[in-house]
């Protein structure tokens, strides 16, 4: 008899179970639970102001049918509202395209499949890219597109451009980095 893993859902084989098939479960479980998981990109159409994303035990090579495996989500609607979306509860981390015009939440659902919040969400402003991870309770993100300050153990860069390097004496610039370039044998920067 198989259990399932608690935060992929991995079929996991008894051992001496599946005799003569246990390769068939295994390279489903690669091809439409891990690879997914780790590279997989997903477009979910948004039906209701609350939609918990699919869940499955297990392989299945039905993608609609296990959206919340998925590294990357799209999410699209026509409702015309802000909407939220309900992850299962269990440690994860996305990359949500809110591809609407909408706002959205996402929450981790206090139990498989519902859309009850288990704790805080992040919210996503319309057409904005952003990387989120949970706790199987909370989730929260990073905003990727801003620079860390020197207060907080950054640089505080947003450009290259004027930043010394080498000796720490010159100054960054696209003429310095097609020398760089030419040097390496690569091609060249534009400006």
């Amino acid at each position: 008899m198989s259990t399932y893993s608690p935060d992929l859902r991995i079929e996991l084989i008894a051992n001496g179970a599946q005799p003569g098939t246990w390769g068939t479960t295994t390279n489903n479980t690669l091809s439409y639970v891990i690879d997914p998981a780790i590279t997989g990109f997903q477009t979910v159409a948004v039906a209701s102001a609350n939609q918990a994303l699919t869940y499955v035990s297990g392989s299945t090579a039905t993608a609609s049918a296990n959206q919340a495996i998925y590294a990357s989500l799209a999410f699209t609607t026509g409702l015309g509202t802000s909407f939220s979306v309900y992850a299962p509860p269990n440690p994860k981390q996305y990359v949500i395209w809110n591809n609407s015009a909408q706002s959205m939440t996402i929450y981790n659902s206090s139990v498989l499949g519902n859309t009850t919040a288990a704790g805080t969400g992040v919210t996503i402003a319309a057409s904005k890219k952003v990387f989120v991870f949970s706790d199987g309770t909370n989730f929260y993100t990073t905003d990727l597109a801003s620079v860390l300050s020197v207060v907080n153990g950054g640089t505080g860069v947003t450009t290259l451009t004027g930043v010394a390097y080498g000796n720490g004496t010159s100054a960054f610039t696209a003429a310095t980095a097609n020398q760089l370039v030419s040097a390496i044998g690569s091609t060249a920067v534009t400006n």
